[in-house]
């Protein structure tokens, strides 16, 4: 074992000791937590306008601060951004991660000295946990490559602005240096197409062991290695042995990744976003990913199928339950306040508490009461091509209201990287699937409100040319699973 191996092994018994002090105490490391953001904000501009001085309990806080999106806390920030101080957090943060898709366009949201470091020590942590589980720690001898956007970054009234990946790339410890690729110069690279052929040229030759980055752009990564090599990627890379992600559920290029890599590896899910790294897979043998209670985040949680009642009822870590759909709220030390981030979660284990993200608030499909959520798809999918040699590249769900063939539908636009050998029989066993997903669904095609879904194929790399088409391609940005309109089709046929 090399000192390396042995040196992680160490750091890593001792970040799982000191992790299992607050996930053993949960309702009373979130309370610390929440006092310490009130007390800490109660000057500044945020805090005096909702009477933090006052707040003593989170019901209080909860009379007093009601849940907002980006557009309804903007004002702040369009504050912050401006360069005032004080506005939602103590002085200026230190940088905006600067995000697209608003309907006001650009957000920009703040990364403050306090909340800065977690986001790093999340990372760190997650693969530290899986050396103390594992006991391997092999891969820290090679080398390690994190699909990111461009680390360039721009200024906005004495504040540095990049995408979230870019900034966290000024943080990569020392130790991790040498080991890390791709080069400063090809990170830079803003084109994705351009940025992942000098990727697969740089890494082609080196002894990769850890790879990380959103599935759906590793496996562009992966696909144009093994177009230039003619082998798999796991004899490229005879040490790969561990895929780090985050951002969507693997399980549906799981079947793809391992034809392309040639075999099993070991993975890590993450839940960054730009308002804060949530949680981490701890384990190997447990299902679900462990909520960070400890980090400068408050949560809050509310059924989303209460979400738009006018007054839904906020819960607090101590409440929740398993396998209920929950809206994420979050009160961070970057100074989100009551802030609902978009993603939705449920529980998996309340000892200690693990969440899968189940979907998004605004990504579902109910245009007649179904209300089916991303989970739900994305296990259907699962399900209907387990036992077949049937792989999926990408795949997104919309309704079909207006149908000129009768009742309406749901229409299913996938990708195939193998495509099913009687298509009737696939559709017919991801309906039933579906049908298993959710009671309501089922309830609509019992009761001849719709019909059986519809599977339309997707001509190769369509997906790819429609986020190229509207300027998201590669990156953090993915693919919605679901539309509860068909915004999303017209741009897909066109591109396909």
């Amino acid at each position: 074992m090399s000192l390396k191996s042995l040196a992680a092994k160490i750091f890593a018994q001792r970040i799982y000791k000191k992790t299992q002090i607050w996930a053993s105490s949960p309702v009373e490391t979130q309370k610390a937590v929440f006092l310490n953001l009130i007390k800490e904000a109660r000057q500044t501009e945020f805090g005096k306008d909702h009477s933090f001085a006052q707040i003593k309990t989170f019901e209080d806080f909860a009379n007093q601060v009601p849940i907002r999106d980006y557009e309804a806390l903007k004002p702040y920030v369009d504050r912050v951004v401006k360069g005032e101080e004080n506005i939602l957090w103590k002085g200026k943060p230190l940088y905006f991660a600067k995000t697209s898709g608003t309907t006001s366009g650009a957000k920009y949201i703040p990364l403050t000295k306090e909340s800065m470091p977690y986001h790093i020590e999340a990372a760190r942590n997650a693969i530290l946990h899986y050396i103390h589980e594992t006991g391997n720690a092999s891969f820290v001898n090679g080398k390690m490559i994190f699909l990111q956007g461009s680390p360039i970054l721009d200024e906005k009234n004495g504040i540095k602005l990049g995408r979230l990946s870019g900034i966290v790339a000024h943080f990569v410890p020392k130790y991790l240096q040498k080991n890390r690729l791709p080069s400063w110069e090809t990170n830079c690279i803003e084109d994705w197409e351009t940025k992942v052929n000098a990727i697969v040229g740089e890494t082609m030759n080196e002894d990769m062991t850890v790879i990380s980055g959103i599935p759906s752009w590793v496996q562009m990564y992966f696909e144009k290695l093994q177009q230039r090599a003619g082998m798999p990627v796991g004899d490229i890379f005879k040490n790969f042995n561990l895929f780090i992600y985050g951002g969507v559920n693997y399980e549906p290029y799981r079947a793809k990744f391992e034809n392309l890599i040639g075999r099993k590896v070991d993975s890590i899910e993450l839940f960054p976003a730009s308002e804060g790294f949530f949680a981490y897979q701890d384990s190997q043998k447990e299902k679900g990913m462990l909520l960070l209670l400890h980090s400068g985040i408050f949560y809050e949680f509310i059924k989303a199928d209460e979400f738009y009642l006018e007054n839904p009822k906020r819960y607090t870590i101590g409440e929740v339950e398993l396998g209920i759909n929950y809206v994420l709220i979050i009160s961070t030390n970057a100074g989100l306040w009551g802030y609902n981030i978009g993603d939705t979660v449920q529980f998996t284990s309340l000892k200690p508490y693990r969440v899968i993200v189940s979907g998004r608030i605004k990504h579902y499909i109910s245009a007649f009461g179904e209300h089916v959520i991303g989970k739900e798809v994305e296990h259907a999918l699962q399900e209907a091509m387990e036992g077949t040699s049937v792989r999926v590249n990408e795949f997104t769900v919309a309704p079909q209201i207006t149908s000129s063939e009768g009742l309406p539908y749901h229409e299913w636009f996938i990708e195939f990287e193998n495509e099913p050998e009687d298509f009737n029989s696939f559709a017919e066993a991801l309906d039933n699937a579906m049908r298993k997903q959710n009671i309501y669904y089922d309830d609509l095609i019992v009761g001849h409100v719709l019909k059986k879904l519809v599977v339309t194929k997707v001509v190769k790399n369509g997906f790819q040319e429609y986020m190229k088409s509207i300027g998201k391609l590669g990156g953090q940005n993915k693919i919605p699973r679901l539309s509860n309109d068909r915004s999303i089709v017209g741009l897909l046929k066109k591109n396909s």
